[in-house]
């Protein structure tokens, strides 16, 4: 039941109906204590499902060792989990900083391949979404988004529509730093770039002297069924950006470079309070352990697709964008009616930057029996 007493809160976000008081593997029990479906997964966080009591036990025995120190102190955990990030990466990424956020992460690869090529330009893709910090609003698609970073005089970035080669080649010249992509957008309803368009921008920055920079804060850390969703397209980047999922709940951002990008930074050129803290740190690496523990990847790959294929079979579904768990369904309607109408049942799903786009990211946790049960009430809500 939701609270109608006003809040000190800024009123800022567009909630779902209900109040959750706790959650467990894919589901989140409200302040009533009803059980809701959560194939959203608190914006593609719940890797490993709600509250795994593996993470649960690291982020304590953590806190109870050493709740935090800054970078300023080396620790075990974070050089841990930089090699347990590394040991997942296509090559030649090799090199890890930590901060706390997607945004942040996405800051620092444009601030990494401005000061590498010591140009200033970016060239993004239309429907892209990068974050909210000046420099990733100017590389987001959407008017109000580049009017903050215009506020603020960030140039904005080149915006060339999804696989379209000839716009790419048109748009990367001797002025561009960087050509920064999310190989699946994820809020644009998981729209996902084509192989050959991947491999043109691999050619074309490295003809040009651009960094190629990909975006996996929600499309990375398993959700496409891979660790990273470069690996699907053969396409290896300069670096890539994770966050959200990566420590299972917990803020956490991470980029990962290639040496050839990172090989004269010195003391003093990145930092960080908070970034790679003991306890973010030991989530994450717990979370790492329960994916290759529970088979969460080959999980999301085989229930995942399972259910793609039975939503494209709907009539009033036109297309399943993406992969593994991040799916767009693209329907024949506006999907805020059908996630009401989803809500009704307690389920709880996503929508996009396109309307008739809705989102399904659930745990990479999510078995077959949740899928059945959510395809089922698709199914019923569409019919």
């Amino acid at each position: 039941m939701l609270n109608d007493t006003p809040s000190a809160l800024l009123p800022v976000y567009a909630t779902f109906p209900l109040r959750a008081a706790s959650g467990h593997g894919s589901w989140l029990v409200d302040e009533d204590g009803q059980e809701w479906l959560d194939a959203y997964g608190g914006h593609a966080v719940a890797t490993c499902g709600h509250s795994h009591p593996d993470v649960v036990r690291a982020i304590a025995d953590q806190a109870a060792r050493l709740l935090f120190y800054s970078t300023a102190v080396p620790h075990a955990g974070r050089e841990r989990l930089a090699e347990a990030l590394i040991a997942r990466a296509p090559a030649p990424l090799a090199k890890v900083f930590f901060c706390n956020s997607g945004a942040e992460a996405n800051e620092n690869l444009l601030g990494l391949a401005r000061r590498k090529t010591g140009r200033q330009g970016v060239v993004t893709l239309r429907g892209g979404w990068h974050g909210r910090t000046v420099a990733t609003l100017a590389c987001t698609d959407g008017a109000k988004y580049e009017a903050g970073a215009s506020r603020a005089g960030m140039p904005l970035s080149r915006k060339v529509p999804l696989n379209d080669i000839a716009a790419l080649d048109a748009a990367i010249d001797d002025t561009i730093a960087a050509v920064l992509i999310e190989p699946v957008q994820g809020f644009n309803g998981a729209r996902t770039c084509t192989p050959e368009f991947l491999q043109a921008a691999r050619h074309l920055c490295t003809a040009r002297g651009a960094k190629l920079l990909f975006d996996e804060v929600q499309c990375g850390t398993g959700r496409t069924g891979r660790f990273t969703a470069a690996e699907y397209f053969g396409v290896t980047p300069d670096a890539l950006s994770l966050a959200k999922g990566l420590a299972a709940g917990l803020p956490i951002g991470a980029v990962l470079a290639a040496d050839s990008l990172v090989d004269d930074i010195q003391l003093g050129d990145l930092g960080s309070t908070f970034g790679g803290g003991p306890v973010p740190c030991a989530a994450a690496l717990a979370n790492l352990e329960v994916m290759d523990r529970e088979g969460l990847l080959e999980n999301t790959r085989t229930v995942g697709g399972t259910l793609a294929c039975k939503c494209a079979g709907l009539p009033a579904v036109k297309a399943v964008h993406g992969r593994g768990f991040l799916l767009g369904l693209e329907l024949d309607r506006p999907a805020a009616g059908v996630q009401r109408a989803l809500w009704e049942r307690r389920i709880l799903t996503g929508t996009s930057t396109d309307a008739n786009t809705l989102r399904l990211l659930p745990p990479l946790s999510f078995s077959a029996d949740e899928a059945a049960m959510l395809f089922e009430a698709i199914r019923v809500v569409l019919a």
